[in-house]
């Protein structure tokens, strides 16, 4: 159920083998099989739902959609759409403009027909939130947003208008090792970016990596991750994935971790230069121009982590109330993130943990702005970033779209259950954390309180949360 805006996706097939020599790969009379091969996906857990949302014949749909558990969206009210870009085995992908913007995007729309068991709606939720948590990355493609009809899923994401890399290749006949190598930087910046942040692809190939525009050094972003899971610390993966003639043999013999994906990359590499299949070597000549030139430099963590910083303290304590509810599976990429930057194994990030764990992810940042993000995320002052504050800083603010999560964390503030977060009970919230001055609460309360009733309803408090936190700088809608 990837997404991949320009070609239809095929159905899965068992991976084979063959005695021939591989064919060249310039000029191939037709697109060699690359069907994903699936026949054991793990099905996991249940995502929490609304009590109300089944969408059995005896239990009537309310307004609350049974896949993502956020009311139902009139996709129409929001975009215009224009042609079909692609149709593949779940749902067809359009172009389309937004009307408060008019900025052109990718909508690919998932029958909810088409999704017969519970393992293919964990499927279209997993995916769903790898990409919130991966947008933001450099040459990974990025997420508007998702929402749910009676119909349909609709997926709406960055447009790329240049097309596949496959389809660049094969018109292109071959490229020099120059061109190569600037191909292959922005393919290990997205292994490298995916493997930090906690997911594995699984599916790397050309096909899967889209061109943003069609200049011949147009930028690379990758795309479909259908078949991506979270990596789990220490767990063996057993379950056969991924297409023919990309795949590890260690994914055959049923025993494999992230490393895959680098032998993808690999085959990749391989494609670009010659067209035969891959063997290990160490080429000088990928890392022409040092290493900084093809690293992100302002990753989707650090975005997170400066916005963060700019907010004021009881949106800050509001989002920690959320980290602390949100289920494991909304925070595996990131408890995976927290783990690579917990370096001793101690539980919390200190100060040089978070530089050195910025530094892998490309940031140029000062110590004195290091500084300023650890304070930040230090809700507590107690020096470090445990985990709870990490996840709290750095999780996807999609996570403000569902309103049992901004509920939940008003409820927090609302202690007499009144509707309303009075002064004294913000106050008291704040106070636990040395933050309930009263310069402080007049400024929240200024800020918030538009209809200066000198207290804070619940629309006023979630258009608070959700006022200019989405990681492109967006607000959410």
């Amino acid at each position: 159920m990837g997404l991949c805006f320009t070609k239809s996706r095929s159905h899965e097939i068992p991976i084979t083998y063959s005695d021939s020599p591989p064919r060249p790969y310039q000029h191939p009379p037709t697109r060699p099989p690359q069907e994903r091969y699936n026949p054991n996906r793990p099905q996991l857990p249940s995502l929490p739902q609304p009590p109300s949302t089944s969408i059995s014949p005896a239990n009537p749909p309310s307004n609350i959609g049974p896949i993502l558990g956020k009311p139902y969206v009139d996709i129409n009210s929001l975009y215009f759409f224009d042609k079909e870009l692609g149709r593949g085995q779940f749902g067809i992908t359009h172009l389309c403009r937004e009307k408060t913007t008019h900025l052109n995007y990718a909508c690919k729309s998932i029958s909810r027909r088409k999704l017969v068991n519970n393992e293919d709606v964990e499927n279209v939720r997993r995916e769903i939130l790898i990409l919130q948590h991966l947008t933001g990355q450099p040459n990974i493609v990025e997420f508007k947003g998702a929402y749910e009809d009676r119909q349909n899923v609709h997926l709406v994401m960055e447009l790329c208008s240049g097309g596949e890399l496959f389809d660049r290749i094969t018109a292109k006949g071959s490229y020099s090792e120059v061109e190569a190598a600037a191909i292959m930087r922005q393919i290990v910046n997205v292994v490298h970016a995916c493997h930090f942040m906690g997911v594995m692809h699984r599916d790397l190939k050309p096909e899967n990596f889209l061109l943003v525009n069609k200049e011949e050094n147009s930028p690379l972003k990758a795309t479909d991750f259908g078949l991506s899971v979270f990596i789990e610390q220490e767990k063996v993966y057993t379950d056969i994935v991924g297409s023919a003639y990309y795949v590890a043999p260690e994914v055959l013999n049923r025993n494999y971790g992230k490393e895959i994906d680098v032998w993808s990359a690999g085959i990749i590499l391989y494609i670009l230069l010659s067209g035969v299949p891959p063997f290990w070597a160490e080429h000088p000549w990928l890392k022409e121009d040092g290493e900084a030139s093809a690293r992100p430099i302002d990753s989707a963590v650090l975005k997170r982590l400066k916005q963060f910083r700019a907010m004021n303290k009881m949106k800050k304590l509001a989002l920690k109330v959320i980290a602390e509810n949100l289920s494991s599976e909304e925070i595996k990429g990131l408890k995976q993130m927290f783990h690579n930057m917990d370096t001793d194994g101690s539980g919390t990030i200190t100060y040089e943990e978070l530089k050195v764990g910025l530094a892998r992810l490309g940031s140029k940042l000062t110590e004195a702005e290091i500084k300023q993000l650890m304070d930040a995320a230090d809700v507590d002052n107690s020096g470090t970033i445990d985990y709870v504050e990490f996840i709290t800083a750095t999780m996807h603010r999609h996570k403000l779209e569902r309103e049992d999560h901004l509920f939940k964390a008003f409820e927090y503030f609302d202690k007499d259950k009144s509707g309303f977060i009075t002064r004294d009970e913000l106050r008291q919230a704040m106070a636990q954390y040395g933050m309930g001055d009263d310069a402080t609460i007049d400024e929240i309360i200024e800020d918030v309180d538009t209809n200066k009733d000198g207290r804070i309803n619940y629309e006023e408090f979630a258009a608070m949360m959700r006022k200019g936190t989405q990681d492109n700088g967006e607000k959410l809608k």
